[in-house]
């Protein structure tokens, strides 16, 4: 990855134009979608922010789950929508049944992150196809995967992109950040309907990738052993996370992403402000999860150093 990263600066002279159009067309070829339902973002949180601008707005509803990721309600709310955060059911799964229109709500997008970040917890495809169906005509949904494969073992997860219901409010965002490592390129992107996938290209940044950018996108696509490999290494220092995890008796919510949510028994920003003082950095509050820290699986020797201070904490 490293050397077409350095090749690709050669060309930062260039507008990415072509590397633009061969990357739509090798994400096309993967989720075997046509070109026209590709929408690319400076990562999938330009994605969000698309979405926000095209579906969200004032008389609209943006539903989400609570906690989730938070970047696609402050765009919501900046366009002047109203925001109904729901809380996670007992099971940390999306509650669907309360993220249904009430009264008299006119929902523009209901906002359905799975694995949800940050309890990396799965909510059924089943119930998510249900759901769906009982929502008006005119209300989007957007899926957002971007750790769809951490989860690819579990046996309630079923990406709409891997089995697609052909729905036309049905938008599905993904990133190269995550299993790709590539978080500070910015690179994500959007699979819909040719129809939908207009109305997001529409509100798009003109040329929103680097040349730098593109290109490592389409090599890390091409790269199958590398992605594998990937995988293969994530899933694995989880499982060994999750081992310590059941070595020392602690509350975890079960996870299919690259990161967990431990119960720590007390105030979290006690645990945060402690884990600081070590030089090591864990996760933000997420309220209404008050005592539970979410911890990004690193490196072995970075997981070691973690579980020193957390002993050191507990002792």
């Amino acid at each position: 990855m490293m050397p077409v990263m350095r090749e690709a600066l050669n060309y930062g002279n260039r507008y990415p134009r072509m590397d633009y159009e061969e990357l739509t067309a090798k994400i096309a070829d993967l989720h075997r979608v046509k070109e026209s339902q590709v929408a690319l973002g400076a990562g999938s949180s330009e994605i969000l922010r698309i979405c926000a601008e095209v579906f969200c707005g004032p008389g609209k509803a943006l539903v989400q789950a609570s906690p989730t990721f938070e970047s696609l309600g402050s765009y919501a709310r900046t366009r002047g929508a109203t925001v109904r955060s729901v809380p996670l059911n007992a099971k940390f799964e999306h509650d669907l049944p309360n993220m249904l229109p009430q009264g008299g709500e006119k929902i523009g997008l209901v906002y359905i992150c799975n694995p949800n970040n940050p309890t990396a917890s799965i909510t059924p495809r089943k119930d998510i196809e249900a759901y769906i169906k009982q929502l008006p005509n005119d209300a989007f949904v957007l899926i957002d995967e971007a750790y769809h494969h951490f989860a690819l073992n579990s046996p309630d997860y079923v990406s709409f992109l891997d089995k697609p219901i052909n729905d036309p409010r049905v938008i599905v965002a993904r990133t190269f950040s995550k299993v790709y490592g590539l978080a500070g390129m910015r690179l994500g992107y959007a699979v819909a309907t040719p129809e939908t996938t207009k109305k997001l290209r529409d509100y798009s940044s003109f040329d929103n990738l680097s040349i730098a950018t593109a290109r490592v996108g389409i090599f890390a696509l091409s790269d199958d052993a590398g992605l594998a490999a990937a995988i293969k290494r994530i899933t694995g220092d989880r499982d060994s996370f999750l081992a310590e995890v059941k070595k020392r008796n602690i509350s975890c919510i079960p996870t299919q992403a690259n990161f967990a949510m431990l119960d720590t028994g007390k105030p979290v920003r006690q645990v945060i402000d402690h884990f600081k003082a070590k030089n090591i950095m864990i996760g933000r509050p997420f309220p209404p999860l008050n005592t539970y820290a979410r911890i990004t699986i690193g490196k072995p020797e970075e997981m070691q150093a973690f579980w020193r201070v957390w002993d050191e904490m507990k002792a």
